[in-house]
This record gives structure tokens, sequence and C-alpha cells, in this order.
């Protein structure tokens, strides 16, 4: 519990410091995605969770939210269609007047070792995870700059440091959108804008957890704190980053030591 819950704890008042902010989640039906939707609409931001093809579980976490006290609306786009993502900024702009955050937290990952990897499974892979990202800041940073502010955060990857065996696309999607978020910055800086990275380790998504157990488990062996993360220390450090005034071009990491 931090100094500000207690005191609100005290003084029988909500403390909400994103209160009237409004976050767009990219990918954020499933796992990190929600955790961070969930985490923004507790700290009093409007959200809109953008997802794909899983209306069901985007409408799970609206309902969590709603339930809460929170306000969240579902968009479906494609992240790696311009055009759907146009369409998606203009309605939340619509629904309520502005946005404040943008999260690009959308990525799929189709491992192969590189001699197998298909073309088709390299631009796939590109496209969600790292033209997504150009799409949806084009989309909303002239109005960031208009009304200057604006928190950019995009959810890179331990593997876009350190890489990974058989994830030559992944990693270089996630290498990609940390120098995007340097560049950027320096771009913005002035303008009231931060742009920051979140590099999360191995966390206990559906993903990872599907690993085989042995596989699983020597994965843990490798972490000095001896634990997968959860989606929602990812998504503290989100709520953080959104919070923070003279934090800008950083990558900050969230995976237990692993990678330092």
């Amino acid at each position: 519990m931090t100094v500000l819950d207690v005191v609100a704890a005290e003084n029988k008042t909500i403390v909400k410091p994103l209160e009237g902010k409004v976050a767009i989640v990219t990918g954020g039906s499933r796992g990190i995605g929600a955790a961070i939707a969930r985490e923004l609409a507790d700290k009093g931001a409007h959200v809109a969770i953008n997802y794909q093809s899983r209306s069901d579980a985007a409408d799970e976490v609206i309902k969590d939210i709603e339930e809460n006290e929170g306000s969240a609306i579902a968009v479906k786009a494609d992240v790696s269609n311009s055009q759907d993502i146009a369409d998606l900024i203009e309605e939340v702009k619509n629904k309520y007047g502005k946005i404040d955050i943008l999260v690009n937290n959308a990525g799929i990952t189709r491992d192969r070792t590189f001699r197998r990897l298909s073309e088709e499974e390299w631009n796939e892979v590109i496209n969600v995870n790292l033209n997504s990202v150009y799409n949806t800041t084009s989309a909303v940073i002239n109005h960031m700059l208009e009304q200057k502010s604006g928190r950019v955060i995009n959810i890179s990857s331990i593997i876009g440091q350190a890489g990974g065996f058989g994830q030559t696309n992944y990693a270089a999607a996630k290498a990609g959108m940390i120098g995007f978020t340097k560049s950027l910055a320096l771009e913005t800086a002035r303008n009231g804008i931060t742009v920051n990275a979140v590099c999360p380790g191995f966390i206990g998504t559906e993903m990872v957890q599907a690993m085989p157990e042995d596989v699983l488990s020597k994965v843990v062996a490798k972490v000095p704190m001896q634990r997968l993360g959860t989606p929602e220390e990812i998504a503290e450090a989100v709520v953080f980053l959104a919070q923070a005034d003279y934090i800008t071009g950083q990558t900050i990491n969230v995976n237990g030591g692993l990678y330092m």
C-alpha cells in the first residue's frame, strides 16, 4: 500500500490519480493488456480496450472494470491495418473527446529458428508487433501535440534486449520498439509528451504457462527472484509511467532481475 493509499483510507476518500484521463490499450482483452486496462481504470482513467477477435474476453474485462465503478469501452481493430486504427482513434475521440495515454501492447509470436522461418511468419510478427506502433502513434501524435500533453507507453520485451532462440522476428520487432521509443521521446519532449517502454521478463500469462513443465522450470531457475512475474506487475509500471512528468525515452525492466 502506497502513502497515497493510506491517506485515502484515513480520509475515507479514493485517490484517482488518472481521473478524467483517456487511455487506449491495444491488445487489451487478455493477459498483460487486460491487467493494464484494469489498473488504468482503477486509477480513474476512461479506457478503450482494443481487441481483434475475442470480443467475449474484451467484454469480460469491461465487466470487471464496471463492477469496480470504472469506465471502459471495447473497440475492435486490426492494429496492423492503418485504416482500422484511424477508425479506432476516431471512435475513442468521439466517445471521450480526447486521448491522453496510448499503450502499445498488442503482440503475437511465430517462433521458429531463422532457417525455417517463412517470409509470411516474419512479416506477420513485424506487422502486428512493430508496424502497429507506427499506426497507432501516428494516429494520435498530432492530437497530443495540440493538447501539449500525452503519454505513449510501448510494451516491448526482455527478448528485444537479450534475444531469444527461435525468435528473430519477435526480437527484431521488440528491439525496434525500444529504438522507436527513444527517437520519438527526443522529438516530443518539449511538447509535454513522454514516450517510454516497459520490457517484461517471463510473465505468468497463458502463453508462458503453456510451456512444458520442464522448460518452464528451467526458465524460473534463471530468474534471480525465482518466480514468474504477474501481469499486474507490468500494469503497475505502466500506471507509474502514465503519471510521470519527467521520465521520457526510458526502458523500464520488469523481469525479476533476469536481465540487468
